[in-house]
């Protein structure tokens, strides 16, 4: 009989563990939604790395729905390849409805969590680019040598032109400075993105389980939280929110009622939403009331109304 090492092994591609991802990501979340998970996997021996990119339903408790998305895709990814896969990174890119968000219960608990940390940034771009540049330059270095020295033919004219002009030129000419300069922007450049996370449109989430920052949410969906939030208020007819990665800022327009109430209200409207997207790090948040151009106070309003006589009482 031949030994187990003889027979061979099974050998999972990336691709198949990526659409395995996706589907289970799929059969996580409810029919009625459009959008269709995106995902990646790196398969290492018996080990595999998932991250998936949902559009969550809304209203929906956004960090019990991210948990579950992730112990679903883990479980049935493990089952269905027998590679060992811990939780993936998921990234809430959106929500796809826009109703009033469901309020959480007072006084609950936020999930114990560490200091910020952000997600890194593959930074597929740039790399694509500069090893694209590299590529292509050495293959038409090597292509040309190559020809030389099979052919016996003279070398193409751009080496041979490229090679005179370095040769003429010295350190000190505008030419040879300038670029010297620019390749010195590329290679700081290149080292910013190297030493910053990047990322930073998405914030990461508390979790209770599962390695840190597992879970991040893109800012305009936690602005999107807020407007609705906010917008319920009594009064308002108009909200504009801008979400950065410290602060948020919420401006809207009063069509009636007390400014001052209206002002609480919203303050007290967008902190709930804050603290319902469990955040590793919530944004400060600051909200501005503007009276719209046909607003009247209150009292105004009561001073405006006709006075009407009454007749006798019996």
């Amino acid at each position: 009989m031949t030994a187990a090492a003889g027979r061979g092994s099974t050998v999972i591609a990336d691709k198949a563990v990526r659409k395995i991802a996706e589907g289970a990501a799929r059969e996580a979340m409810p029919a009625s939604m459009v959008s269709r998970p995106r995902g990646s996997a790196t398969v290492q021996g018996r080990r595999a790395a998932v991250a998936v990119r949902v559009a969550l339903p809304y209203p929906a408790p956004l960090s019990d729905t991210a948990r579950q998305i992730q112990r679903h895709v883990a479980e049935r990814t493990r089952q269905l390849t027998g590679l060992e896969i811990a939780l993936p990174r998921l990234a809430v890119t959106g929500l796809e409805s826009q109703h009033v968000a469901s309020e959480p219960p007072a006084g609950e608990p936020r999930a114990a969590g560490s200091a910020q940390r952000r997600w890194w940034s593959a930074r597929r771009a740039p790399t694509a680019l500069l090893i694209l540049a590299a590529a292509t330059g050495c293959a038409a270095v090597a292509s040309d040598v190559i020809r030389v020295h099979t052919t016996h033919h003279a070398a193409a004219p751009w080496r041979a032109h490229a090679v005179n002009w370095l040769a003429g030129h010295r350190s000190g000419d505008l030419g040879t400075t300038v670029g010297a300069l620019m390749v010195a922007a590329v290679g700081v450049g290149l080292l910013v993105l190297a030493f910053t996370p990047g990322c930073r449109r998405r914030l990461t989430l508390l979790t209770t389980d599962g390695p840190r920052g597992s879970v991040a949410i893109d800012r305009a969906a936690v602005a999107a939280l807020v407007k609705d939030a906010v917008g319920a208020v009594d009064g308002v007819e108009a909200v504009r929110v801008r979400a950065g990665r410290r602060r948020l800022t919420v401006r809207t327009q009063l069509a009636f009622g007390k400014q001052e109430d209206a002002l609480r209200q919203a303050t007290e409207a967008a902190a709930r939403i804050l603290n319902a997207c469990l955040l590793r790090r919530t944004p400060r948040c600051r909200v501005f009331v503007t009276p719209a151009p046909t607003w009247q106070s209150p009292q105004q309003s009561t001073d405006d109304e006709p006075f009407v006589e009454k007749g006798p009482t019996a």
